[in-house]
């Protein structure tokens, strides 16, 4: 027996595609338990919609953030083996099976992690979806941190770690992972595979990246990798730009390789994502090419300017210490 759990917030003008996904499933779960956060459009109206149709269960708990909504759906679930995924999301057609076979097969897993895809529906989705989400060939499956787009986990398992962290806003899903991977064993299932659409200008691509990298500071993640690229961004490119400017011309070609270093994985993932792009003209092309060093850019600023202020939160309200698996 299996729960499928989401939560959802003013998802109107695409969860009926999320919803027909299920509808198409090789195995349609058992139940589908789904937190409302306080839509304010027809999100609501369209669940109850296709409640005649599938197994629903729609709570509505307004104010409640993702990781308050999760838990909530986690305590309610009827039966052990939980998937999770996001209502932005579109399933394949054997998501729900492919990503709860191995904890039915398997008594000794307690977390199977899926996968994701880019779905483009415009040029920018396309470089943007090159620019920020790993391929398959990319991902180790020793050390993979499954999004909560595509996971399913033991409801023992995660209620043992209490749960996603309710103090945190953005970032929810890795420290989910990281507390499972203290006390459950992980299995990798590439097929499980679900699409997810890129955001689709740069303002909402901005404040998205903004909001994980806050997340990241108030969880206090990743401190290396937020380090070098503030020290890549403020020291190193200024000195090469001086040096270019003031002392020789050849550092300009120092700067163009390690540009072209920087951007080498985005244009490798990007024929693989433009296949999806419904738009595959040339014009397309040179548009996403164009595209891609500006979303890594902007991306990275958006990152730099989110980190400190999820840091100062950090220092402000002292949140609990993650790392330490809470007794039971």
């Amino acid at each position: 027996m299996i729960s499928v759990i989401a939560t959802v917030l003013n998802e109107g003008d695409n969860i009926a595609t999320w919803l027909d996904s299920f509808l198409r499933q090789t195995r349609i779960p058992d139940e589908i338990i789904i937190v409302d956060g306080g839509s304010t459009d027809n999100t609501a109206q369209i669940i109850r919609r296709y409640a005649e149709k599938l197994p629903i269960k729609l709570i509505i708990k307004d104010g409640c953030n993702i990781s308050e909504g999760r838990n909530i759906a986690i305590h309610h679930a009827s039966y052990d083996v939980i998937a999770i995924t996001d209502a932005g999301t579109r399933l394949t057609d054997t998501w729900v099976e492919k990503i709860t076979q191995p904890l039915l097969d398997d008594s000794s897993l307690g977390v199977s992690c899926g996968f994701f895809k880019a779905d483009p529906h415009t040029t920018f989705e396309a470089a943007m979806g090159a620019t920020v989400l790993p391929l398959l060939d990319e991902v180790d499956p020793d050390t993979f941190l499954p999004s909560s787009r595509s996971v399913a986990v033991r409801q023992s398992t995660a209620l043992e770690v209490n749960g996603y962290p309710e103090w945190l806003d953005y970032c929810e899903d890795l420290i989910f992972d990281l507390r499972l991977k203290e006390t459950a064993k992980f299995t990798f299932v590439p097929d499980a595979l679900v699409y997810f659409r890129p955001r689709g200008n740069f303002e909402t691509f901005f404040k998205q990246y903004y909001r994980y990298a806050r997340g990241d500071g108030k969880a206090d993640l990743w401190r290396k990798r937020h380090l070098i690229r503030y020290i890549t961004y403020l020291v190193v490119a200024p000195i090469l730009l001086l040096l270019a400017i003031i002392v020789h011309p050849l550092f300009w070609l120092l700067i163009l390789v390690g540009g072209g270093v920087y951007m080498a994985q985005p244009y490798r993932r990007l024929p693989s994502v433009m296949r999806n792009a419904p738009d595959q003209s040339a014009l397309a092309w040179v548009e996403a090419i164009i595209l891609v060093p500006v979303v890594r850019i902007v991306g990275d600023i958006a990152k730099m300017i989110g980190y400190p202020v999820g840091w100062r939160w950090r220092l402000q309200n002292n949140p609990p210490e993650w790392r330490i698996t809470p007794e039971n």
